[in-house]
């Protein structure tokens, strides 16, 4: 895919990234290790899942020489996941030049969505040198 995982925060949560193109990208992540003090899959780990997701598809829209940066995401939380792995899924909502959004749908193993999101980034040129 272009860029290592290893020490990141997507290696930690064990987000598995299956699909990847500019339109539409997949990845699960388990529940276990990833919940708040109650047993449910913390918020802020689909709000993770989402914003890996649309990072990586920014960045695909942009090419090379080019960087990604976030500015905006939300998340509302529909249901609690209590096991097993979650699915997000993106999908491009609008892709310019400058600006890359996409709609993020996590769900359960039964399909039931668990959380919405949606995520806009930035497109700009890469500082020179890096």
């Amino acid at each position: 895919m272009g860029f290592t995982t290893a020490g990141t925060l997507i290696e930690r949560m064990q987000i598995e990234v299956v699909e990847a193109t500019r339109e539409r990208l997949v990845a699960t992540m388990p529940v276990e290790g990833n919940t708040q003090p109650y047993g449910l899959l913390h918020g802020g780990a689909s709000v993770v899942l989402a914003e890996t997701l649309g990072s990586i598809g920014a960045q695909l829209h942009a090419g090379p020489g080019r960087v990604a940066v976030g500015l905006d995401i939300n998340a509302t939380h529909h249901r609690a996941a209590r096991t097993g792995l979650v699915t997000g899924t993106a999908t491009v909502l609008s892709a310019g030049r400058t600006l890359v959004s996409y709609d993020v749908v996590v769900t359960d193993e039964d399909g039931r969505r668990v959380c919405t999101s949606r995520i806009t980034c930035l497109l700009r040129d890469a500082a020179p040198g890096a």
